[in-house]
């Protein structure tokens, strides 16, 4: 039988507090944002080798959707994933391998011009640059060709919907059989649509947060940047994201991947008002959307339907064990922080949840009388409730 309980105010208000002292700093934030758009520049720049094709550089994944984990340790480095797209490229005119050539090429000579000491490094889709110690994080740069218009093709032949498939994106893989050679068939992304998938969820949230912040500043709401407010969804997932990395054990390849976690996170999540509650709904349902088709565990990728997040856990099912393993353990850690009034009590809770670093960071914010970022009209409510058991998965409920 589920033990349920309740979510206190106290309890609710440790959390917005603990997803604050989990997030990427203003200042961390502001140094990613120059640096992928100083990259763009180089590119760009009379002298580039590429500006014939078009290129534009942004910024994709956790960063992008406001989702990023401030590193637990002081030396610990931030990933700043973006991708270089040409636009005045196509399949047909070249293969994988030499594009990812001729980006890494002007990616080495941006390297040596700001006197980078650290080496370029290749991964299987990837150029990496590694920024000075002091600077905390590294930038991976995906080169990657428009493929909007085939990706609505096959949506299309497939009756599903095609409204996010306008940013498809192909995309280098140095594993794949056909890397060095000429064909249509490159591996297909699309971040962007992610991206517009996500903030659709948010959006109600991080409208009214952007007013009150406006109205707080004196400014408009244009003038306040996304990046300053955190609606519940996001610090659900920082929170969500930190305990895996605290409690999961063995094998980090085995452990749930983001995206897998940020996914059904977003699927699960009703709106709620405050960071707790979104939690309580998430925790409670975020399984509920794995689908199962045929044999195989499926977490659909919103901007591209045909591709599945949990491709690997037919190959690796440990993995999926995994996944349940610390799903069971975040409702235990969660309920048991939730039911909690005391202070005291509820940081100790904390601690084997969220870890001492973070936990600390909420303490100093507390007696130094800084509190987590939270707009007016979001107050907590009591009587809502976290599972601290595993439940039997239910039928799948479709998309979001």
């Amino acid at each position: 039988m589920t033990s349920i309980y309740p979510l206190t105010d106290q309890a609710d208000s440790y959390l917005e507090e603990l997803a604050e002292s989990l997030s990427v700093t203003d200042a961390a934030r502001e140094a990613a944002e120059r640096s992928y758009t100083s990259l763009g520049n180089w590119l760009c720049r009379d002298q580039s080798s590429v500006k014939v094709f078009d290129p534009k550089v942004y910024v994709q994944g956790s960063f992008a959707l406001g989702t990023t984990l401030r590193p637990i340790s002081e030396d610990g480095e931030y990933d700043l994933d973006s991708v270089c797209e040409f636009h005045a490229l196509s399949m047909d005119q070249l293969a994988q391998e030499t594009l990812k050539t001729r980006l890494g090429t002007e990616v080495e000579a941006y390297r040596k011009s700001r006197n980078m000491e650290k080496p370029l490094h290749e991964s299987r889709r990837c150029w990496t640059l590694h920024y000075a110690d002091e600077a905390k994080f590294h930038m991976d740069v995906v080169p990657a060709l428009p493929n909007g218009a085939q990706l609505r093709t096959l949506l299309e032949r497939a009756s599903m919907k095609t409204d996010l498939a306008g940013t498809g994106i192909v995309i280098t893989d140095n594993e794949r059989a056909d890397y060095r050679i000429i064909t249509d068939q490159w591996p297909r992304s699309n971040p962007l649509g992610y991206v517009e998938w996500f903030k659709e969820r948010i959006e109600p949230q991080l409208r009214q947060r952007m007013i009150v912040l406006a109205e707080q500043a004196k400014a408009s709401v244009d003038e306040i940047p996304e990046y300053r407010v955190r609606t519940p969804l996001q610090g659900a997932i920082i929170l969500l994201k930190n305990h895996r990395d605290m409690r999961c054990e063995g094998d980090a390849c085995d452990w749930p991947i983001s995206i897998i976690l940020t996914t059904l996170a977003a699927r699960a999540y009703r709106s709620e008002e405050t960071i707790g509650k979104a939690l309580a709904t998430i925790l409670d349902t975020m399984d509920d959307y794995i689908e199962q088709r045929g044999q195989q565990a499926w977490v659909s990728n919103p901007s591209d339907p045909f591709e599945n997040f949990a491709d690997k856990w037919a190959e690796f099912p440990e993995r999926e064990a995994a996944f349940h393993a610390w799903l069971a353990t975040a409702r235990r850690d969660f309920a048991a922080l939730a039911r909690e009034t005391d202070r005291r009590r509820i940081v100790e809770i904390a601690k084997a949840a969220a870890g001492e670093t973070a936990v600390r960071r909420v303490d100093e914010a507390f007696r130094g009388g800084g509190r987590g970022v939270r707009a007016a009209g979001t107050a907590p409510a009591a009587g809502l409730a976290f599972p601290d058991t595993p439940r039997v998965p239910s039928s799948p409920r479709g998309f979001a």
